[in-house]
């Protein structure tokens, strides 16, 4: 079965002559497969090459005028896939945009620190982006209805939703399906951009911060758990959020004095990557982390949510030093959203010390009863 995407209906909209239309997301998230819907029922000519292909890497790192003219002209759309593959991509873009102005040109890639350095600077103005992410429960509400969601839940929270994963058989495919993403591809961008070559220790700290969802993260705590310096690992938690492994959260402060701003949450862009990391695909009856998974799955799908709706608000925590906390703060327009997420039954109050300091704010607990409409 293949899931509509949100982009999908209206994808031609986002072709523009004199732009570049560039697709970032996660690895296997369906980038490829998004444009190949496209292209397939696209009557004019296409050009469809990969940034590993060694004969578009030469013609386009040429440089030359002439050169990209007698290979593109003639084409109404050029797609490369896993554009970062090619060295200075940028500035060959802007090239053709500039001297091909009649094409349409698709650029995908799954290191948004790697394309977004080479892409960004030259083609200021000459590129609209499009996030693509593992399938959101809105689209799949959209494909098979909310009752569905309902019922499947746990297998969200555990499997995640990578589309080869929803469309899998049984259970063991989906793991095994994680467990190879995990192994072959999921630092792979970060190993060959970044020449990177420790990839255990790389492991060892997603492993670390999957056992730490919703709770802030002590990097000298981290170093000295790896034998790794603080800013070893900073550097590779920065990494691996611009590879779409995992979302960094800071903590919300207008108020120094009694609020924790010093340390980050990270959350992980799909709970089947989180449980692969661990190992751990057994049913919530038989865990003890399923207030975890709840709270990673809310705030990556409310995340999913507001990216397809165009917003773009800034997402927090809320702690103070006598453990008082909120679990995600939506910041927009200088509104304040508050969302506790509860996966039990337990009624709480907001914390009397929110409501002083930020009285316009408001405060919404998110359960099972009521997670659809946050989502949706």
């Amino acid at each position: 079965m293949w899931y509509n995407r949100f982009y999908q209906n209206n994808f031609e909209n986002y072709l523009k002559n004199g732009k570049v239309l560039v697709i970032y997301g996660p690895r296997r998230v369906g980038k490829t497969s998004l444009v190949r819907k496209f292209t397939d029922s696209f009557n004019g000519r296409i050009f469809a090459g990969a940034g590993e292909d060694a004969v578009l890497k030469e013609v386009i790192n040429s440089g030359n005028i002439a050169s990209m003219k007698a290979a593109f002209s003639g084409y109404e759309i050029v797609f490369i896939d896993e554009a970062q593959m090619i060295p200075d991509v940028g500035t060959a873009l802007k090239i053709m945009v500039d001297h091909i102005p009649e094409i349409k040109i698709i650029a995908t890639g799954s290191s948004s620190f790697d394309l977004s350095g080479k892409l960004g600077e030259p083609l200021t103005g000459r590129m609209k982006t499009m996030l693509l992410f593992p399938v959101s429960m809105s689209e799949i509400s959209k494909n098979i209805g909310g009752m569905e969601i309902l019922q499947n839940l746990e297998n969200y929270l555990i499997y995640g939703t990578y589309p080869e994963v929803l469309t899998a058989v049984n259970n063991e495919e989906k793991q095994d399906y994680l467990i190879e993403l995990k192994n072959a591809y999921l630092l792979k961008d970060i190993l060959s951009l970044e020449n990177i070559r420790n990839s255990d220790k790389l492991m060892d700290l997603l492993r670390l911060i999957a056992f730490q969802i919703g709770h802030e993260v002590s990097l000298n705590e981290l170093g000295n758990q790896l034998g790794m310096s603080k800013n070893s690992v900073e550097k590779y938690l920065d990494l691996l959020e611009k590879t779409f492994v995992i979302k960094k959260v800071r903590g919300f402060s207008r108020n120094l004095r009694k609020e924790i701003v010093k340390n980050s949450r990270y959350y992980f862009l799909d709970n089947g990557i989180r449980n692969a990391v661990i190992n751990n695909f057994s049913p919530l009856n038989l865990r003890n982390d399923e207030g975890m998974l709840w709270e990673n799955f809310l705030f990556i799908e409310r995340m999913k949510k507001q990216s397809y709706a165009g917003k773009h608000p800034n997402y927090y925590f809320w702690r103070t030093y006598d453990g008082k906390e909120i679990d995600m703060i939506e910041e927009e327009a200088g509104v304040l959203n508050g969302f506790e997420f509860k996966w039990g039954n337990k009624k709480v109050k907001p914390p009397q010390l929110w409501k002083e300091t930020y009285p316009d704010s408001t405060y919404q607990i998110i359960s099972k009863e009521n997670f659809l409409e946050f989502v949706l």
